[in-house]
């Protein structure tokens, strides 16, 4: 009986510590969090759905999903904004960015109104371009690029709704050290995870330069380059951990491959024709990046140039970046578009939109637009150094800045 109370008392602790945990960090947060998952979840899927099944309505399920997630993050945000606007004190008010002269919000609610209104603007636009203009051959079509722009506001909304928390260093007076310990780490692993809803939104808007066809190619790596080291440069250094960059690469790739995953097991048929390749399940887009090989000799990188200035180790870190990218891609490109190992429900490699021509000849292999000379190949990857040094520069700035984000 004794042994039951004391689990009974022990439990109720366990709860009420987390319980205090959940308060001690607003609800907008949580929310913005989860609306950055969704939004790209939706675009994965509205992805599949028109490599899949065709032309998709207004309300379909991944615009549904996608425009839940963004009117979450906007309404959410703004009740924040008119609570502290009309109903808080002056310490709350301080912690904010005064507009209009009239409210308060958070930083990142301001990104997440904004993009919460682009993106529920976009659908209509949507809506009308298909029924003029038809099927979309591109994912950047004017609709979808207002949208994306839109559904990439909240995700930075969501980024520097947490930031704001995790860099002022609170110590909340109701809980104990420990639970401020743990506070602390909650907020850098909820940072994590929207820096990889985020770059996984940035691998999405730039698929079609970035898939295994792709690899063989000085563009594939001049685009990565230009492209992904601002990002995990920014996102890594504000984590405030040492392997930041990592974790978060990590989980895009998981991310990215559960979402495609899943949906490649799920029945569907084509709705619209010519029909070209027989299709009966979900077809998505290929296997996401190794990126976390780069973000690790980024880390280790990082770490070891800690006391060096910001242009030394942009410099260092931009090659690494390029040349790390490249020796781990260029071989995987080969297994993912050359190998049969690859054209299976784990890599994705066979999926095939229903509008492309099953047979081919180069859905499983290099064309010879991909024979470049090797002074082509020079001068590409020598630009693909460059743009890295330059991503990787802004990309230090900027998370010099994250780190400063109080509001």
């Amino acid at each position: 009986m004794e042994t039951t109370i004391n689990q009974s008392i022990t439990t109720e602790k366990d709860f009420s510590s987390s319980s205090k945990l959940l308060l001690a960090i607003p609800l907008y947060v949580y929310v913005s969090v989860i609306a950055s998952m969704c939004v790209i979840l939706g675009i994965l899927w509205d992805i599949a759905w028109h490599m899949s099944i065709g032309r998709d309505g207004l309300f379909s399920a991944p615009h549904v999903v996608t425009y839940i997630g963004a009117a979450a993050a906007g309404i959410f945000s703004g009740y924040q904004v008119l609570k502290t606007s009309f109903w808080g004190n002056q310490l709350e008010k301080g912690k904010m960015v005064k507009f209009w002269g009239v409210f308060y919000s958070s930083l990142g609610g301001l990104f997440c109104i904004w993009g919460g209104i682009a993106s529920l603007t976009s659908a209509p636009f949507d809506d009308w371009w298909h029924n003029t203009y038809g099927l979309d051959v591109q994912i950047l079509s004017p609709p979808h690029t207002v949208l994306l722009l839109g559904l990439m506001s909240v995700q930075m909304g969501a980024m520097i709704a947490v930031l704001a928390f995790l860099n002022r260093s609170e110590k909340i007076s109701s809980l104990s050290a420990e639970e401020n310990t743990k506070r602390t780490n909650r907020l850098q692993w909820m940072f994590i995870f929207t820096a990889a809803f985020l770059i996984t939104s940035i691998f999405t808007f730039l698929s079609e330069s970035l898939g295994r066809w792709a690899m063989h190619s000085p563009s594939f790596y001049q685009v990565a380059s230009a492209a992904f080291p601002i990002f995990l440069l920014a996102t890594g250094r504000a984590s405030g951990k040492k392997w930041g960059t990592t974790y978060i690469c990590f989980i895009f790739l998981f991310f990215h491959w559960v979402v495609n995953a899943v949906l490649r097991l799920l029945p569907v048929e084509p709705l619209l024709g010519p029909i070209h390749n027989q299709i009966t399940t979900y077809q998505t887009l290929g296997f996401p990046l190794l990126l976390f090989i780069p973000a690790f000799a980024i880390d280790w990188l990082r770490d070891k140039l800690s006391a060096k200035n910001d242009w030394t180790m942009a410099l260092m870190l931009g090659v690494i970046y390029t040349v790390v990218l490249l020796v781990s891609h260029y071989p995987f490109g080969t297994f993912l578009h050359e190998s049969p190992l690859a054209r299976n429900w784990f890599f994705g490699s066979n999926s095939w939109s229903f509008q492309n021509d099953a047979d081919w000849e180069y859905r499983f292999k290099f064309g010879p637009w991909n024979d470049k000379p090797l002074s082509a190949w020079l001068t590409g990857i020598l630009l693909a150094v460059v743009y890295s040094i330059i991503s990787s520069r802004i990309g230090l700035a900027w998370g010099n800045w994250m780190k400063q984000v109080q509001r």
